[in-house]
């Protein structure tokens, strides 16, 4: 089962990000610390996977923001997304709240939190953390 669910997240995150660069969309690929270490891809600012020695995750990022100071280069994040770990067959949906700095034209550091559900073996309600730096293409 779990080589299902890692060919399946394998190839959506291949399918989006051939997708992106077909568009012209925006793709950035980067590394984390989400599901232990782990690879991330961006796409179109909207789309998160994460793949990791621990698990994957995806998210659907529907909300993003500025603070009321223009000066100050973080903008803010609320997304909704689903998360998997191998080792423990664990799974579930989390809610990822997180600030993200433009570096540079090309390089962005993000932060967040993520409160969990996990629905293994019934609701039990966690928080998780995750912090990466990506590339924009």
């Amino acid at each position: 089962m779990r080589k299902i669910g890692i060919l399946a997240f394998g190839l959506l995150g291949c399918s989006m990000a051939v997708q992106a660069a077909e568009n012209d969309n925006k793709l950035a690929v980067g590394m984390a610390v989400d599901q232990q270490l782990s690879a991330v891809f961006d796409v179109n600012d909207q789309y998160r996977f994460v793949l990791g020695n621990q698990g994957a995750a995806f998210d659907y990022i529907f909300k993003r923001g500025q603070f009321d100071d223009p000066s100050i280069p973080v903008t803010w994040y609320v997304g909704a997304g689903g998360w998997s770990q191998w080792d423990h067959d664990e799974f579930g949906v989390r809610v990822p709240v997180g600030v993200n700095w433009a570096a540079n034209k090309h390089i962005d550091v993000y932060g967040q939190v993520h409160p969990e559900l996990d629905l293994y073996s019934g609701p039990d309600l966690q928080l998780g953390a995750a912090v990466g730096v990506t590339y924009r293409f």
